[in-house]
């Protein structure tokens, strides 16, 4: 469930397919200097080949601080080789490590200097389907032409099963469906079909905090250590830590808590064995990566911890919290963490990024984390709900998840993440288990929401990076 924000950023700043010609060598040549400030470990001098879109995306203390806390702790590049050019214009690099392979890809703008550097896992290349797979998109016009462009590469896949897209604009919904919801059962998804969402979870999490901050039963400045036992609560390292750091991703906290893997019965489904008592004795003793407060560090254990709160300062759970404050009010009759048997139904088979089907998952303490199943039609509500001011609690609590509380490098409300796609901002968030892929994002100034779910562990992020590009 992890969200990279700032490959994010950097990726939304140039298409990876643009027409040019006798770019390879130059690209080589910047690569190889690329690879040698690396081993050296001397980041500014990477970002000395940066050009302005680049800078733009990243300051010089935001990459940094990526180089310094993200890929130097990989160790030195043993190895590298090109594995494409695509277009005379994108080159992707296989990076060998001790203990892991990255690919990274990379292309120049006009004076010769980065324009995209996009560091992702490697693998090995995805075949193609032999032919093309069924959708409902009937590519009636240049709308339809371009979802299906952005999509194909995608679902073409031979790992990708289903993929539901849904647009809002301009107060018109458009849904589009790709490929099968089991495979082999040639029944292609719709906008009611249930996928896991992973990491949009945290935004519902994060109006359940806006929600009960202006009822007057929390603050957002209030210290974490107020609702935890004696035991936890002397733990030095916590005292500095407020509610809205977790829901922002400033805690120091890391993660994920190192005692996850100990009482993981199960390692396809690794959040469900994990209790509050588990929590508690990992927080008695942990250690910050940063001061509360002074860095962006995205934190599943954060976001946990403080749904594990709310649920104490409301007497109710997780999934009782979303659905009465939330989803009712809303008419959001498809998002759930627990599914009925009628939901069941309509809940996908879930695949992992090989194409293998894996568990669905299931979650203890961290469920405010990454829990929520739901469609397509319920998170284009959602969307619509977050661009449409009312005089409601809800309404109320939302905007005020939108408020920036963080603006280093990388700016934050609560649980959202606002970043810039060409010249307009939007609210952000992603989402992956083993078996599911999601995104969602809006601009409330354009009315402009789009929601791409698949139910394969391989990111959905490229295709509806490529959508919001295509259509704002």
């Amino acid at each position: 469930m992890k969200i990279s924000i700032w490959l994010i950023i950097l990726f939304s700043a140039v298409s990876l397919a643009a027409p040019a010609q006798s770019q390879q060598r130059k690209t080589d040549s910047v690569f190889n200097l690329v690879k040698k400030y690396f081993n050296n470990k001397q980041p500014d001098s990477i970002y000395s080949l940066a050009g302005e879109k680049f800078r733009k995306a990243l300051t010089p203390d935001a990459f940094r601080y990526v180089c310094t806390n993200q890929l130097f702790p990989l160790g030195s590049i043993k190895s590298s080789s090109l594995i494409a050019f695509v277009n005379n214009k994108d080159g992707r690099y296989k990076l060998v490590f001790d203990a892991t392979a990255l690919q990274l890809w990379m292309n120049l703008d006009d004076k010769d200097k980065i324009e995209l550097f996009l560091f992702q896992p490697y693998k090995d290349e995805v075949s193609n389907k032999p032919g093309p797979v069924a959708t409902t998109n009937l590519m009636r016009n240049q709308t339809d032409k371009k979802i299906d462009s952005a999509v194909r590469p995608y679902i073409q896949k031979t790992n990708a099963v289903g993929v539901s897209i849904g647009i809002l604009r301009n107060g018109v919904i458009s849904t589009y469906n790709y490929g099968e919801t089991k495979q082999g059962n040639n029944k292609l998804p719709g906008a009611n079909t249930l996928f896991e969402i992973g990491s949009i979870t945290k935004t519902f999490t994060a109006t359940l905090l806006a929600y009960y901050a202006n009822d007057g039963k929390v603050k957002l400045s209030d210290p974490i250590t107020l609702y935890l036992p004696d035991s936890v609560s002397v733990n030095r390292e916590l005292q500095g830590i407020t509610l809205q750091m977790l829901s922002n991703h400033t805690s120091g906290l890391p993660r994920l808590p190192d005692n996850l893997v100990n009482h993981s019965l199960d390692p396809l489904n690794p959040y469900r064995d994990y209790r509050k008592q588990d929590l508690f004795a990992y927080l008695q003793t942990c250690k910050l990566a940063s001061k509360p407060g002074e860095k962006y560090a995205y934190s599943n254990l954060g976001v946990g911890l403080l749904g594990a709160i709310l649920e104490q300062v409301s007497g109710k759970a997780f999934e009782q919290m979303v659905e009465g404050v939330i989803c009712k009010p809303l008419g959001m009759s498809s998002t759930a963490q627990h599914l009925d048997l009628l939901l069941k139904q309509r809940f996908v088979t879930v695949y992992n990024e090989n194409g293998k089907e894996t568990p669905a998952w299931d979650f203890g303490i961290l469920a405010p984390c990454g829990s929520l199943r739901s469609t397509v039609n319920d998170l284009l509500i959602y969307a619509k709900a977050n661009m449409t001011v009312a005089n409601t609690k809800l309404s109320k609590a939302i905007e005020l998840t939108h408020r920036s509380t963080f603006d280093k490098d990388i700016k934050l409300g609560l649980g959202w993440h606002i970043i810039k796609i060409g010249n307009a901002e939007y609210y952000f968030h992603n989402g992956g288990t083993y078996g599911c892929s999601s995104f969602l994002v809006f601009n409330p100034e354009n009315k402009f929401a789009v929601v791409v779910l698949s139910n394969c562990g391989a990111s959905i992020d490229a295709v509806g990076g490529e959508i919001v590009k295509s259509l704002q």
